[in-house]
């Protein structure tokens, strides 16, 4: 299930490059729903857990990859809250794909660009349960 908070917390994960960096693990790149969140959101191909193909870039590290693709890594292979301001609207769909496989717990800031499609989620301030990502973005913007 998926919990929205709007703003931080000092648990959320602010600087998703610099943990990224410093704590990520090789195997997560042998798993497929990374290669396809890399593919998806930088265009880039994962060749192996120390080689990216990056279109712009060529060959690069995992630690070159986008701010936006590694908090979507950290979201999916840890259990921190991520600092979802740190994403453009191209993650958005991701958050929603990684919240059906395990709870997760994103921060924001700004409006993120949800898909069109209703979907539910958790207020992760108050508990109270949406439909709507427009009746939560109300809530806080009156």
């Amino acid at each position: 299930m998926l919990s929205i908070r709007w703003g931080t917390t000092e648990d959320t994960i602010e600087l998703v490059d610099s943990v990224f960096d410093n704590n990520y693990e090789e195997e997560w790149f042998e798993d497929p729903l990374v290669s396809e969140m890399v593919l998806d959101v930088d265009k880039s191909k994962v060749l192996s857990p120390h080689c990216i193909e990056s279109p712009v870039l060529g060959q690069i590290p995992p630690t070159d990859l986008s701010s936006g693709v590694k908090a979507l890594i950290l979201a999916l292979k840890t259990d921190w809250g991520i600092w979802a301001t740190a994403c453009g609207n191209n993650c958005a769909m991701w958050f929603l794909k990684i919240a059906e496989i395990k709870d997760l717990t994103i921060s924001i800031e700004h409006y993120f660009k949800f898909p069109d499609t209703k979907f539910d989620f958790i207020d992760a301030a108050t508990g109270d349960l949406y439909h709507n990502y427009i009746d939560f973005i109300a809530k806080y913007h009156r």
